[in-house]
């Protein structure tokens, strides 16, 4: 039975102290929380991995990279490997997001390499990938999800997805304010789910976890993640309030 997963990307938010501070909150609210089958991931700063590990240790909440090179090592400046992040005791990365393919420049073929690069280093992958404004307005959106999929991820073993969660967030929705309706998020899960069916089988389409990410907030968690193919989310800014991400929490 595939897990239920609520993660926190914080972005380039949050120093110490008030990484710190927030994990504190987050454990506090979660004391409250019986999670059936679900899992809990926050993925702060590179800066701030190893302090959210330690802080994390006696919590049933998981810490997440935002990123990784896909190099083990080298002239790479300002860059992280798998390596560095084993060693403060990460093991699953985000790869992928929207602002990492617009920001900077992370093409499919640069995707791939991260993804083998996580993969051979045994980590979970949270992949990202969804349309453009344009592409749901020209009615692509299907096309440029299938797109991203394949290009990155189906020439895979089925083996390598046991590790591989997928995140789609619709680009127009992120930071907006802007959310897909539930049934159009179901929509696309059911779509992602079918590709995976025609590319590997129904065993492992099954399996997979496929989480929504886009203005996901407590108003709106319950709906959509009501749907059948919606597993969760992948949260952005209501991840960086302690009550608000785990009212989201509640919600799976």
């Amino acid at each position: 039975m595939r897990k239920k997963i609520v993660a926190g990307n914080w972005k380039m938010n949050n120093n110490i102290n008030e990484t710190k501070e927030l994990i504190q909150g987050l454990k506090n609210e979660m004391e409250a929380v019986t999670l059936n089958n679900a899992r809990v991931i926050i993925a702060p700063s590179f800066i701030n991995l190893q302090q959210a590990v330690s802080e994390t240790n006696d919590s049933v909440i998981e810490v997440s990279a935002q990123n990784l090179h896909q190099a083990k090592s080298g002239a790479y400046t300002g860059e992280v490997s798998a390596d560095m992040l084993s060693s403060v005791g990460v093991k699953t990365v985000i790869i992928g997001h929207s602002e990492r393919r617009a920001y900077f420049n992370e093409t499919d073929d640069i995707l791939s390499e991260k993804v083998n690069a996580a993969i051979e280093n045994d980590f979970e992958i949270i992949f990202c990938f969804g349309e453009q404004l344009e592409d749901r307005e020209t009615n692509n959106h299907f096309k440029v999800v299938e797109s991203q999929l394949k290009n990155v991820l189906f020439s895979l073993p089925s083996s390598a997805f046991s590790k591989v969660v997928l995140a789609y967030e619709p680009v127009w929705a992120i930071g907006t304010g802007k959310t897909a309706s539930a049934d159009q998020a179901q929509e696309m899960h059911q779509f992602i789910r079918g590709l995976f069916v025609e590319a590997y089988s129904q065993e492992l389409a099954d399996s997979i976890s496929i989480l929504y990410g886009g203005s996901v907030k407590p108003g709106n968690a319950e709906e959509i993640f009501s749907k059948p193919d919606v597993d969760g989310g992948l949260i952005g800014g209501a991840s960086l309030k302690a009550k608000d991400f785990s009212d989201i929490v509640k919600s799976i």
